[in-house]
């Protein structure tokens, strides 16, 4: 099959871009004829080396710029020969509808971040794929049928991003804590640097390790420095790949107030850390709803001092829960979530797909039958 994915950037600062590469690569390895036009960005040359092509499409929110894209795609659209268009974020979404209606192929989209109010036009998909059930449900609610919503879970495991990583773990003081993300309100840093306040007052050895980048990062140094355990605090700051870290950490916090499907949840399970996670949105399915990971309130940093205390206070459930990090692990590789994908599109290609474009489409369901089991380089 040909697939076009069209996403603002190939960034590596961004979940949506890790997801839509990492799919974009793995589609690639199945045998398909895969295609990024985007702004262009860091992992540019690692979809090239996986034999996706890629093309530059200026996503700047300007009417004038926005035309010229438009134009641009809808070529690119007919000269690549796509069958199937993959929208990940709003805007690519709004400049793909009208490429795909005019030229009478399916367009896929995928909601990343449910929680923004854009995130409405991505029902403009015939099909839209939602990340989490939690996000399926958020959808509905905002008028996309179930007839046309599918969710398939993010999976991370066996991504091309992971060619060649060390597999050598980061050198920390035991016992380690640590988060990934972007620092932003979103991810609840706040609330982790509070919980470990109150922690490092029994437990003066455990050391608290910070990885990631963000509009926050000063304001969260700056809290962390007041607080009398700074000392046990390490901003890491931005890095290629964190797995490492996770390699090297006993446990592995992610205290977020909003988060559809983190990725960084099943990296941190493959590393084996022992795991907690909020009850908001797509973590506790993540966590296979607390069998693999602890599942504490959202902005409660008592709870999340309570829940790290216990288990700092009792070694022996660090390693059970590092045990059972890895339960049904084999669910969340980026194969699983390339099948799936696969799966949409072939539903989004049969004759009686309803959607936003129409009913009854060009494609009938012999073809979408035979590209099942032809792929098409």
């Amino acid at each position: 099959m040909r697939i076009l994915h069209v996403l603002n950037h190939t960034q590596r600062l961004n979940g949506h871009v890790h997801a839509a590469v990492d799919l974009a690569c793995a589609q690639s390895a199945h045998g398909h004829d895969v295609c990024v036009a985007s702004g262009g960005g860091d992992f540019d040359s690692l979809l090239q080396k996986k034999g996706v092509k890629t093309v530059l499409i200026d996503h700047k929110r300007s009417f004038a710029n926005l035309a010229k894209a438009l134009v641009f795609l809808r070529g690119h659209v007919r000269d690549f020969g796509a069958e199937v268009v993959h929208a990940h974020m709003m805007t690519s979404a709004v400049l793909a509808f009208p490429v795909c209606r005019l030229s009478g192929i399916p367009l896929i989209t995928t909601v990343h971040n449910e929680f923004e109010k854009s995130a409405t036009l991505m029902g403009l998909g015939t099909r839209v794929i939602a990340v989490s059930d939690v996000v399926g449900a958020s959808m509905r609610k905002r008028g996309v049928p179930s007839s046309r919503l599918c969710v398939v879970l993010n999976g991370t495991i066996g991504s091309a991003r992971a060619d060649g990583r060390s597999e050598e773990p980061a050198a920390l003081c035991s016992p380690s804590i640590l988060f990934v993300g972007g620092l932003h309100p979103r991810k609840g840093l706040p609330d982790l640097l509070q919980a470990f306040e109150i922690v490092h007052r029994s437990n003066p050895d455990a050391r608290l390790y910070i990885v990631g980048d963000g509009p926050f990062k000063q304001a969260y140094v700056d809290m962390a420095f007041q607080l009398a355990c700074k000392s046990a605090i390490t901003f890491v700051g931005p890095t290629a790949d964190p797995y490492p870290y996770m390699l090297g950490a006993d446990i592995f916090v992610l205290p977020s107030h909003a988060d559809p499907a983190p990725l960084v949840l099943s990296e941190a399970r493959e590393a084996g850390c022992a795991v907690i996670g909020t009850m908001v949105d797509g973590i506790p399915q993540l966590l296979e709803q607390g069998e693999a990971g602890m599942l504490v309130p959202p902005g409660d940093p008592q709870s999340l001092a309570g829940t790290l205390a216990d288990l700092l206070e009792k070694p022996d459930q660090i390693d059970a829960w590092k045990a059972r990090s890895q339960v049904r692990l084999e669910y969340l590789t980026i194969d699983r979530v390339a099948r799936e994908t696969m799966q949409v599109y072939l539903t989004a290609l049969s004759k009686n797909a309803p959607g936003p474009e129409n009913a009854e489409t060009e494609h009938s369901p012999s073809r979408a039958d035979a590209l099942t089991s032809s792929h098409r380089k």
